[in-house]
């Protein structure tokens, strides 16, 4: 069989999370069909990267180490991820879905003449088969892609799965790979940073959030935050709400605004359409609160409450408050 390559990303001086929820995407394949992991880190001065990678579930990391890829310019990581293709030879490629993720990988899958599966929540392997799911008709369908031939390329959605935890012995090949600064057509001059808005939720270990049956915008303030931060999390909410204009864009979970897999995942006053449970089913706890008890969030739910969530949530965040002793 082939071999996998991850195509890992360096935020802040250290492998992104997300790249690490691609290990944990390749292992399962690695061990479904019998590949082999491979990774690529590209950047200046990423020696230690590379060997925490390699020792985090990358297999060979390939090192491409040089002044051009100090800063991102699609040109030196694309010319240096090809040049890991080259040396890994991989039947299948991984980005994270992340805005590097979006200029870098249709450009090298256009480059190897290769399938492309973008924003995928998840990949399966069916009868020795790839299948890439993805999420169309602004979610509400789920489509599931195979690839005629090899290689293919995917970029994963963040959040979509569990950054994978475990430890693997792999090795850090040195890969002399670095372009030529003359042979790139776009330089790098300067980063800008937006002003943050709102938070975050795929860094969120735990995330309360509140859909329609919240009633209001105003509510969210009165119910739904005040447990948030007293759990010591973040607050989200579902399309509904957000396309209400009740919060902005920022807060909702979703295959439509931001994946996410935290410790606790509390939903309220949320029916469970299918696009806001792809959002949120790979968090590690589930509590669902609703009226209805044929709601479908109850289906992906570790502990289901049937009750009005104006009466529940508020007993909720005074009983963990005075856990906290902060009542």
């Amino acid at each position: 069989m082939g071999s996998i390559l991850i195509v890992a990303e360096i935020q802040k001086g250290a492998i992104r999370e997300a790249t690490y929820e691609l290990v944990s995407f390749a292992r399962r394949v690695a061990e479904a069909t019998d590949r082999e992991v491979k990774s690529v880190v590209a950047g200046k001065g990423i020696g230690t990267q590379a060997e925490e990678l390699s020792k985090r579930g990358g297999g060979e990391v390939f090192a491409i180490d040089g002044d051009t890829l100090e800063h991102y310019t699609v040109d030196a990581f694309q010319h240096a991820v090809q040049a890991a293709v080259e040396a890994a030879s991989p039947d299948l490629v991984l980005f994270s879905n992340t805005p590097t993720g979006w200029d870098l990988a249709p450009r090298v899958a256009a480059a190897l003449e290769a399938g492309f599966a973008s924003d995928c929540f998840d990949l399966l392997v069916e009868d020795g088969k790839l299948v890439f799911l993805r999420r169309v008709f602004n979610g509400k369908l789920d489509a599931r892609l195979v690839a005629r031939g090899t290689p293919v390329v995917a970029s994963m959605q963040p959040g979509a799965t569990a950054a994978f935890e475990g430890t693997a012995d792999g090795k850090v090949t040195a890969l002399d790979a670095a372009p030529p600064a003359d042979s790139l057509r776009v330089k790098f001059v300067e980063t800008r940073v937006a002003e943050a808005k709102g938070v975050d939720l795929t860094k969120a270990s735990i995330i309360v959030s509140g859909g329609r049956g919240v009633g209001a915008p105003e509510k969210f303030e009165e119910v739904i935050k005040p447990l948030a931060e007293a759990l010591g999390g973040a607050m989200g909410a579902s399309r509904p709400v957000v396309d209400a204009g009740w919060l902005p864009h920022e807060y909702q979970v979703g295959s439509s605004g931001q994946v996410v897999a935290p410790k606790l995942y509390v939903a309220c006053g949320i029916s469970g359409a299918i696009q806001h449970l792809v959002g949120m089913k790979g968090s590690n706890f589930i509590i669902a609160i609703n009226k209805d008890p044929d709601a479908p969030i109850f289906e992906v739910a570790d502990v289901g409450v049937v009750a009005d969530l104006f009466e529940v949530v508020p007993a909720l965040t005074q009983a963990v408050k005075e856990a906290k002793g902060a009542a």
